[in-house]
């Protein structure tokens, strides 16, 4: 096999090329002591295919046991040709992910609100393997924990996170014991907040809302590379000068100290440099400043966001205990505009606290659906499969269990 960075092919299809990455120390999920020197994205060469036929890539220098001790899956080939749910398979190490749909939940391109409340109880029912919603929430965060909601407000109310979605999961953390001062709705901007209509949510249910560039940028926690960016008004280094500046993305302070968990509610949106605005995308861009050197080209934002979601002391996959992905549409092209004429209705919710997994089937249905529509299909799981790397989610296929949930058909309202 060749070093990270070409292209290994089976059976005739061609599997995902690996993306070296600038070898920064990152601090791995659930890894409690310091970050190891030197075990990073950008010292991995691939070490495949195994008996599975998996290619697969260890730290550089390690062969043997201690290479098979350390192996980090990547996405199987075949993925492109992917049209339906992987089929559950037995081995440990795995992702799960809950669908509940209802046929019929959305109506004239709204969802109707006693669907979604179902959808939401039943999705968290099932995952947790709870009986009851209550039993459900406390068994993924404390009522001690100052929750940050998570959502993408830039498409606006109809491509963007649904309000109604929102406000079903806020109700239910109400109704189950968590205080108004430990709810926070929150993303990058306020103005697209308010646009969006999370405002006048937030102002109903009396919590707050927040957008992370508004709140500051704190000058200790950063994402260092040395890819000079072009700063904007409000990042943290705007208006400065000298060789060292531009080459630093700043934490949110709001980010960095306001909530102690999170959780992510995102549409189901295609978008062409990352492939999808998901949840690992929307969460890192959304957490620091001096965003736009990442976002000129595939592989910068490949390299950045799992660097970012894994950066020591803002920990954001570590905080992240819930995604929750929007699918009652999906909207395949058209990226933050509102293309509804590009949307495919599904009518469903995806649960999973492992937002890599929900994020590949999301990239999947995206293009199952340009395809159908006979638009260029070209999923690109480079960023997914680097968020794998720093065991931040599983992007292989053959590792992600999907149970299916569907409920009674939603009676269409009378006009």
């Amino acid at each position: 096999m060749t070093e990270a960075g070409t292209q290994a092919v089976r059976d005739g299809v061609h599997l995902s090329e690996v993306v070296p990455l600038r070898g920064r120390c990152v601090k791995k999920r659930r890894d409690c002591g310091k970050p190891k020197p030197g075990i990073t994205l950008g010292h991995m060469i691939a070490a495949g295919p195994d008996e599975s036929g998996v290619f697969r890539l260890v730290p550089r220098g390690m062969r043997g046991r201690a290479a098979g001790l350390a192996l980090l899956a990547l996405v199987v080939s075949g993925y492109a040709q992917t049209d339906g749910w992987p089929e559950p398979q037995a081995p440990a190490n795995r992702a799960r992910v809950v669908v509940t749909e209802a046929p019929g939940t959305t109506f004239q391109f709204a969802p109707q609100p006693s669907a979604i409340s179902n959808l939401v109880t039943r999705g968290l029912i099932e995952l947790t393997g709870r009986e009851t919603s209550r039993e459900a929430w406390h068994s993924l965060v404390s009522t001690q924990d100052t929750l940050g909601i998570k959502v993408f407000s830039r498409p606006g109310a109809v491509s963007g996170t649904r309000l109604l979605v929102v406000e079903v999961v806020v109700a239910s953390l109400l109704d189950v014991g968590w205080r108004l001062q430990q709810l926070v709705l929150w993303d990058r901007h306020l103005t697209d907040l308010r646009l969006a209509g999370f405002f006048e949510l937030a102002r109903r249910y009396g919590i707050r809302v927040a957008g992370s560039a508004e709140s500051g940028f704190t000058p200790d926690l950063y994402y260092e590379t040395p890819l000079i960016g072009q700063l904007v008004w409000g990042d943290l280094e705007f208006g400065q000068s000298g060789s060292a500046v531009g080459r630093k993305s700043f934490a949110a302070r709001m980010v960095a100290s306001d909530m102690s968990r999170i959780i992510s509610i995102v549409p189901l949106l295609n978008n062409n440099e990352a492939a999808i605005s998901g949840h690992n995308w929307g969460l890192a861009l959304a957490s620091v400043d001096n965003t736009l050197r990442f976002e000129s080209a595939r592989g910068r934002l490949a390299e950045a966001v799992p660097e970012i979601l894994a950066l020591e002391g803002l920990d954001l996959s570590d905080r992240l205990v819930l995604a929750i992905t929007d699918a009652m549409l999906c909207q395949y092209q058209g990226e933050e505009r509102q293309l509804l004429h590009y949307s495919a209705v599904l009518d469903q919710l995806w649960f999973s606290i492992d937002p890599v997994a929900l994020d590949v089937l999301g990239v999947l249905e995206i293009e199952r659906q340009r395809r159908a529509h006979g638009l260029p299909a070209r999923p690109d799981l480079t960023l997914l499969e680097n968020c794998s790397l720093l065991e931040l989610g599983i992007s292989d296929t053959n590792r992600i269990d999907v149970t299916r949930l569907r409920l009674p058909d939603v009676p269409r309202p009378s006009l």
